[in-house]
């Protein structure tokens, strides 16, 4: 096989194992990062390496979602002193992505600072804020838009959320993962109440008086309950699921289960009426709010 059908060959591989590969593949033994389709922009989870010395073999993977597979141009498998160049190789690059993400989360972390402190408190009457029927708290808002703060269980602020009028969201690039939004008193919590999103959080602290963390999204619930266990051992963990029965598979109810399971902390989903539309406990109060409104 010339250069050119070992990379064909290599690219078909990598088509197989359901990645996407970049536009252009170096042959030149090196470890290369690039976008995997479907990924949120700017990031470089796909890698590979690809060597023409000798018997042509290389690696590929994704480190989002943990795949990694080996290739040779024979079809054989690789021998053992390959097999070890090709992880120490793997190896080495991770501790430099890791590096280098760390850096960039930090670049991101210090604009995310700066736009908070830049805030003023938020205004009551924000239409985001009537429409859900709940009061700002620690929010605090540029212009239109609301700004929502996103800590680490350290109480670093690493991120922000942006809520338009509208109720549309935002994340700024940077660091995402485990981080929340609190609202309440941490001073040694007997209870802490952990839901996906902020609204759904304040309606849930309004209501029962506990903190709250707010994990932005269904995926964050682990990490995050996981983290509260740790910074406030004392304390019961209550996750409250979103409810998302007209998507398939449930995820708010699935995620929420499983960060249940892994961290014992207690499980509460919101029931509906039959026929009412509604997946969370914001959506809940709502319906309650219109119901008394009515006198029903």
């Amino acid at each position: 096989m010339n250069a050119r059908d070992i990379i064909e060959a290599f690219r078909d591989a990598m088509h197989e194992s359901r990645i996407v590969p970049p536009a252009v593949i170096e042959a030149d033994g090196l470890l290369h990062r690039f976008h995997v389709e479907g990924d949120r922009r700017g990031t470089l989870n796909g890698w590979y390496s690809l060597h023409l010395d000798g018997r042509a073999a290389g690696v590929f993977g994704n480190w989002k979602t943990g795949l990694r597979s080996t290739w040779v141009a024979d079809g054989k498998r690789m021998s053992d002193t390959e097999r070890e160049a090709f992880a120490k190789l793997i190896e080495a690059a991770k501790i430099k992505a890791q590096a280098e993400r760390r850096a960039e989360h930090e670049a991101r972390a210090i604009e995310a600072r700066a736009e908070w402190d830049a805030a003023a408190p938020a205004d009551p009457a924000h239409p985001y804020l009537t429409r859900k029927g709940v009061k700002p708290h620690n929010l605090r808002q540029r212009g239109g838009l609301l700004i929502v703060p996103l800590f680490d269980a350290f109480g670093l602020l690493w991120n922000v959320q942006r809520i338009q009028a509208d109720g549309g969201k935002r994340f700024k690039p940077g660091r995402a993962g485990g981080l929340f939004s609190p609202i309440g008193d941490f001073t040694n919590p007997a209870i802490i109440v952990i839901c996906e999103g902020w609204a759904t959080g304040a309606t849930l602290h309004e209501e029962t008086g506990h903190p709250v963390l707010c994990a932005m999204n269904a995926g964050s619930l682990l990490p995050v309950a996981t983290a509260a266990r740790s910074a406030w051992a004392g304390a019961e963990l209550v996750i409250c699921a979103d409810n998302d029965r007209q998507t398939e598979g449930n995820p708010g109810v699935t995620y929420a289960t499983a960060a249940a399971k892994a961290t014992g902390a207690k499980l509460i989903v919101p029931e509906f009426p039959e026929g009412v539309a509604g997946s969370d406990f914001n959506d809940l109060a709502a319906i309650r709010r219109k119901g008394a409104r009515h006198g029903e």
